[in-house]
Order: structure tokens, then C-alpha cells, then sequence
């Protein structure tokens, strides 16, 4: 057992853990928040407000790269067999009941609001473009683009948290919330003898979580391109799309940091999330808070190094006139205050100081998806009206938090809230050492 490993519990008592259901005063204020923001939404595409579309793309960059992120973390254990995070790890997958919602905003975007949020979605076929963006941009191609990548990225991280969730509904009696009734029977179709699942499923799950590592680096640099870089056509970096789904990576394990922490107190499982997973998680989010800003600095300094207009015009407007604060602020609070707050043991494991640092990150992060998409659109004519951040901006996030929680705790009522498969399985410990899932025996070192 290793030095992060909690001691195997037995199956009733991770059973018993999870049995609790999240309080109903915390969804139905999420649904709240939900409803009402998607109203003023609604009202303001009604309206033709321009704000409404540019804050719902925002908050949509924002939180789709969060979730997307947080099942890519998921499958990062499966690559690396990893044992320490299996009675905390199911608290990420459920940011995947966000993905489906996420589709469904992003199909909204680019059919209806497209000529609100896309500046250059007149261009293509005018001469106004250069013959490369005219081709890359073109409607029936971007179309294309966005629906194939986003779809089949949805898919597969739907599918992969499918697999994981489906060992522990096998095992665990019926239970959850209703709605997911069918889809916990459809689960147990054709469940198996424990150790035969155990490997088929550790099998697929390797193939398919290396699969899901190169759609999505793949995936999130055609969607950071084309719905984030793209809205200031003159400009190009290698670094950018990194840089955006990065920042989902670091939001994720910030938002994970919290969840954790109040799951453990609400289910009463202090044995089984312990200290060392706090700090575990509190040493990703202090090292992927090194790696966004290493990411970013590194564009910011090549861009000023190579002094090219076409590059240089991008951080120019952000850091001159009514910008320059917000961008400011995104550094200080994305970077500067995580990184130099999280470098010790106590920060990491402190509660109070956890979810300080966590919040921080997570406000950074919105401020860094504005700073990407409203600058390009408003351009430097805000140094004099000031930023357009106010009302349409906080209405809708709020909208879109609302869904986010309501769905993530839909999911967590709906399914296992725990690993109870591979925390409490006696062949746990086997996918060590793969095995040929037909006849049982371990393969050859080689295969």
C-alpha cells in the first residue's frame, strides 16, 4: 500500500457513506439561479441585446472548459493506475452532466447568435479576409468544425464516465435519485462475474481514456481557435489554445478542492477521504497554477520579444485603456495570489485557506475568459465608455452557475457518489498486473 493509499473499507460502510442524498434547499436554490438567469437571457436575445449573446458565450467558454477539463483529469488516473484518488475521484466525473447542456449552448451560438459574438461571420467571401481565413472561416466549414469536435468530445467523455459509473451501480443495491432509475437498469444489463468486469472494463477504459487525451488537446485547440482566438481575426498564437483549456484544467481541480471538503463533511467520511488527499489535490492546483502562468507569460513574451503588429496589436488593447485593470486583475488573481498563497504544506490543507485561494482562481478564470472575448469584439472604443461589465454579465453567470450546480448535483443524487467497486472489490489491486479478459489469465509483459 502506498504512503497516499487510505485502507481498504469494507463495502458496507462505503455504502452506507453515500447514502445520503444532497439537501433539497441546495438544488432547488441552484434551480432558482438557473431559471432565473436564462431568463433575463432569454429576454435579452428577445431584444436583440448584444451583451445577453456575448456574456452567454462567455459563460459558456467558461464553464465547458471547467467540466471538459475535469473528465479529462478523470481519465489522467485511469493512464496512470492511480489508487489514491478512488474515493474522491467520482466527485469529478460528475461535471460531466454539464456536457450535454454545454452542446446545446454551443449549437445556440453559432446558429442564432452568431452575428452578435463572431465579428467576422460577414467576411468570409468579401475580399475582407485573407485566402487561408476565408477558407478556415467559412460558414459551412466552421459549422462543420464545431459540431464534429464538440460532439464527439461530449460523446466520449459521456461514454467513459458511462463505464466508470457502471461498476459501482452493479454492485451497489438500487438506490438514487428516480429519474436515473432506467439508466442505473440499463447499467446493470449484462453485468457480470465482479472480477471478469473489473478487467474488461480497466481494459477499455485504457484505450479509451489515451483516446480522449488527443481529441481533447486536439478538440480544445479547434474550439479555443474558433470561438475564443478567432473573434480578433488578425491575430494567430500557438500558445493560446493551451493557455484556454489549461485554465479549465486549474479551475476544475480548485472547484474539485472544495467539493471534496464538503462532500467529506456532509457524508461523514473522514475515513475515507483523509487529509493526505487534501493536500494531494492541494499540491495539483498550486502545480497547475505554475503551469497557466508559465503558459502564459511565455506567449505574453514571445509576442513582445518578436514586436510583430499582427501579434502585438492583442496585448496592446489589454493593457491600455479600460482593460488594463481587468487584465491586471486576471493575472493577480489566476497567478499571483494561488502560486505564492499555495506554497506551503498548511495553505494546501487549511480549509479556509484552501477555498480562499480556490475562489480566487475561479474569479481569475472568468475574468481571463472576458478578457479573451470582449476586447476582440468592443475593441479600444471601451477605453472611453468604459468595459461593458455589469448587469447582462453577472445575470447570466449566474444563470449558468445555477445549471452547473443543479445538474452536478443531479448526477450526484442519480449515481454512486463514491468508487465503491475499486475501493472495496478483493480483486481491486489486479489491474495492476492486466489480465485477458476472456480466460483470466495475466498477460504477457509485452502485451
Amino acid at each position: 500500500m502506498s504512503a497516499h493509499e487510505t485502507p481498504a473499507p469494507s463495502r458496507e460502510r462505503v455504502l452506507a457513506a453515500i447514502d445520503k442524498p444532497i439537501p433539497a434547499a441546495i438544488k432547488q436554490a441552484f434551480l432558482a439561479m438557473f431559471v432565473a438567469g436564462f431568463a433575463v437571457l432569454v429576454y435579452g436575445m428577445i431584444r436583440g441585446n448584444g451583451r445577453a449573446w456575448q456574456a452567454f458565450h462567455v459563460n459558456w467558454l467558461f464553464f465547458t472548459t471547467i467540466s471538459s477539463a475535469a473528465v479529462m483529469f478523470v481519465a489522467v488516473q485511469r493512464i496512470t493506475t492511480a489508487r489514491w484518488s478512488r474515493s474522491v475521484i467520482r466527485i469529478m466525473e460528475g461535471f460531466a452532466a454539464f456536457l450535454p447542456f454545454a452542446f446545446v449552448c454551443l449549437m445556440v451560438t453559432i446558429f442564432f447568435g452568431k452575428h452578435y459574438v463572431y465579428p467576422w461571420w460577414h467576411m468570409p467571401g468579401t475580399g475582407e479576409l485573407i485566402p487561408e481565413k476565408d477558407l478556415y472561416l467559412s460558414h459551412g466549414f466552421f459549422w462543420a468544425r464545431s459540431i464534429g469536435v464538440m460532439g464527439v468530445l461530449v460523446a466520449l467523455q459521456l461514454w467513459y464516465v458511462w463505464t466508470s459509473v457502471r461498476l459501482d451501480v452493479g454492485v451497489s443495491p438500487e438506490g438514487g435519485a428516480r429519474w436515473a432509475a432506467g439508466i442505473r437498469a440499463a447499467m446493470r444489463r449484462n453485468f457480470g462475474e465482479e472480477r471478469r468486469e473489473l478487467h474488461s472494463t480497466h481494459s477499455r477504459q485504457g484505450w479509451m481514456a489515451v483516446v480522449m487525451a488527443l481529441v481533447f488537446g486536439l478538440g480544445w485547440c479547434v474550439l479555443a481557435w474558433d470561438h475564443s482566438m478567432s473573434l480578433d481575426w488578425h491575430f494567430f498564437s500557438t500558445m493560446y489554445a493551451w493557455q484556454v483549456f489549461m485554465g479549465g484544467w486549474l479551475v476544475a481541480l480548485m472547484i474539485f478542492s472544495g467539493l471534496v471538503r464538503w462532500f467529506n463533511h456532509h457524508l461523514n467520511a473522514h475515513d475515507l477521504i483523509t487529509e493526505k488527499q487534501y493536500h494531494d489535490i492541494g499540491k495539483l492546483c498550486f502545480a497547475f497554477t505554475a503551469f497557466w502562468g508559465y503558459l502564459t507569460f511565455s506567449q505574453f513574451l514571445v509576442i513582445w520579444y518578436g514586436n510583430l503588429p499582427e501579434e502585438t496589436h492583442f496585448f496592446t488593447l489589454r493593457l491600455t485603456g479600460a482593460w488594463t485593470n481587468i487584465t491586471v486583475a486576471t493575472a493577480v488573481l489566476t497567478f499571483l495570489l494561488p502560486f505564492f498563497g499555495l506554497l506551503s504544506v498548511k495553505a494546501k490543507v487549511w480549509t479556509p485557506s484552501m477555498m480562499f485561494f480556490a475562489a480566487s482562481s475561479f474569479v481569475g478564470l472568468w475574468l481571463a475568459r472576458y478578457t479573451e472575448i470582449y476586447p476582440s469584439i468592443y475593441g479600444p472604443r471601451a477605453a472611453a465608455e468604459g468595459p461593458p461589465l455589469g448587469k447582462w454579465e453577472l445575470a447570466i453567470f449566474v444563470g449558468f452557475l445555477g445549471a452547473f450546480g443543479w445538474l452536478y448535483a443531479q448526477f450526484m443524487d442519480g449515481f454512486p457518489k463514491m468508487r465503491v467497486f475499486l475501493m472495496t472489490s478483493p480483486y481491486r489491486d489486479e489491474v495492476q498486473v492486466p489480465c485477458d479478459p476472456k480466460t483470466m489469465e495475466p498477460l504477457p509483459a509485452h502485451e
